[in-house]
C-alpha cells in the first residue's frame, strides 16, 4: 500500500505543478488533467484497475466505503499535508471504478486577485437577504464564494455558518466565528442543516448548493428573518436563475415565491471562465444583477425576460451583462475578440459594442 500511496501522491503533486484544476483517473487509461479548461492526457501516467482500487482505499474510511459499495458513488474532501486539498467524486462506470478530483486552492484570493468587478464587494457588505452565485461546473463559483466569505470574516464581528457537500475551503476564525458543517458527516442534508442553523445564532449562512425545494424554502425563510444567505446554482445567467427557482415550486405557489424573491433577493452573480489571449490561464466573465426597484418589480410581476434591460439600466451602480463584461475584457486585451464573440449569447450586440474599437484601428466589425 505504501508504494501505491506514493504513486497516488505523485499524481496529485504533478497536477499541482501543472496548475491543473481537475484530475481524472480511469482504469487502464492515462491520467487526465484539466488545464486551463481543457482535459489533457498524461500518457506516461497510466493507471491500472488495481491502482484505482488502491487509490479508493486510500481515500475512503470504512463507513464511506460501505456507502460507496451500496450507492455506487460518493462525494468527499481529501487533504494531504504538504500536497493540498481536493474535492473528490468516486463512481462506477462499465463495472469499473473511476474518480475525479477537483483541486481546491487553500489560499483564498481577494476580489482583485480573482479579477472580479469592483461592485462585487457589495455582495459581502449586505447585512440581510439572499445572494446567489451561479455558473456551470468549473466556472469559479466556489472560489468566488470563498473570497466573499473571507472578506466578511476579516471585517465583521459575526457568526458565519456554512453547509457544504463536501467542505472545500477551510475558513479560520478572524473577526468572525466560522462553523462549517459537512453533509453526511455533520448533518443529514441541506434542508435539515438550514433549519437547525436558525437555533445557532447565525448572521451569515452559506449553503453549498440549492438542490431542492426544501432547501430553497429554508434559505428564503432565513433571509426573510434578517440573515444574509449565500448559495449557488448551476445556471448560466440571471434570467435562467430566476426561472430555475420558480420551476421548483408548484403552480399554486409561484406568486408567493415571486413576491418573496422580489423582497429578499439582493444579487445574482453569474460566472464564466474565459481563455486569456496570451495563453497564461483564464479570466472570469461576470454578469451581475443587483437589488434595485426595477429588478424587484420585474421579478414580482414575473417579467424575467426583461432582467437584462434592468441590468443595463443599473450600469451606473456596477451592474453588468455578460456582453458588458466581454466588451471590457476585449478592450483590456485579456481575451481575443473571437473568443468573446464565440462565447456571447448575443454576438450581434457585442459586435456592435466592439465597432468603436475596430473603427478606431481602421478595421471592420468581427461579424460584418
Amino acid at each position: 500500500m505504501s508504494a501505491q500511496r506514493d504513486k497516488f501522491l505523485k499524481l496529485l503533486q504533478r497536477a499541482i505543478q501543472k496548475d491543473a484544476s481537475d484530475i481524472h483517473l480511469k482504469s487502464s487509461c492515462p491520467t487526465y488533467y484539466r488545464i486551463d479548461g481543457e482535459v489533457e492526457p498524461q500518457h506516461e501516467m497510466v493507471v491500472s484497475p488495481q491502482d484505482v482500487e488502491s487509490f479508493v482505499e486510500i481515500l475512503l474510511n470504512e463507513e464511506q466505503m460501505r456507502f460507496f459499495l451500496k450507492k455506487g458513488e460518493i462525494d468527499l474532501a481529501f487533504t494531504e499535508k504538504g500536497v493540498g486539498r481536493f474535492r473528490v467524486n468516486i463512481f462506477r462506470q462499465r463495472g469499473q471504478v473511476s474518480l475525479v478530483m477537483r483541486r481546491i486552492k487553500t489560499k483564498m484570493e481577494s476580489f482583485d486577485e480573482l479579477m472580479l468587478p469592483e461592485a462585487t464587494l457589495q455582495l459581502a457588505e449586505y447585512v440581510r437577504g439572499l445572494v446567489l452565485v451561479t455558473g456551470t461546473t468549473g466556472s469559479g463559483k466556489s472560489t468566488a464564494m470563498a473570497s466573499i466569505l473571507d472578506h466578511i470574516n476579516e471585517r465583521r464581528k459575526c457568526h458565519i455558518v456554512t453547509i457544504e457537500d463536501p467542505i472545500e475551503f477551510i475558513h479560520q476564525d478572524k473577526k468572525a466565528v466560522v462553523n462549517q458543517r459537512e453533509i453526511t458527516i455533520d448533518t443529514a442534508d441541506f434542508g435539515s442543516a438550514l433549519k437547525a442553523a436558525m437555533r445557532q445564532d447565525p448572521d451569515v449562512l452559506m449553503v453549498g448548493e440549492m438542490r431542492d425545494l426544501e432547501t430553497f424554502q429554508a434559505a428564503i425563510s432565513a433571509s426573510e428573518t434578517g440573515h444574509l444567505v449565500f448559495s449557488t446554482l448551476h445556471t448560466s445567467n440571471a434570467k435562467q436563475t430566476i426561472d430555475r427557482i420558480i420551476d421548483m415550486f408548484p403552480v399554486d405557489q409561484k406568486d408567493q415565491v415571486l413576491s418573496q424573491l422580489s423582497q429578499n433577493l439582493r444579487a445574482v452573480m453569474c460566472l464564466r471562465l474565459m481563455q486569456r489571449m496570451d495563453g497564461s490561464g483564464r479570466v472570469p466573465c461576470v454578469e451581475l444583477l443587483m437589488d434595485t426597484p426595477a429588478m424587484r418589480l420585474l421579478i414580482r410581476e414575473g417579467r424575467h425576460s426583461q432582467l437584462e434591460s434592468a441590468i443595463q439600466q443599473g450600469r451606473e451602480i456596477g451592474m453588468q451583462t455578460f456582453n458588458d463584461s466581454l466588451h471590457g475584457l476585449i478592450r483590456a486585451k485579456l481575451i481575443s475578440p473571437e473568443e468573446g464573440i464565440n462565447t456571447s449569447e448575443n454576438p450581434e450586440e457585442l459586435n456592435m459594442m466592439l465597432q468603436g474599437i475596430r473603427l478606431s484601428s481602421g478595421g471592420g466589425g468581427i461579424l460584418g
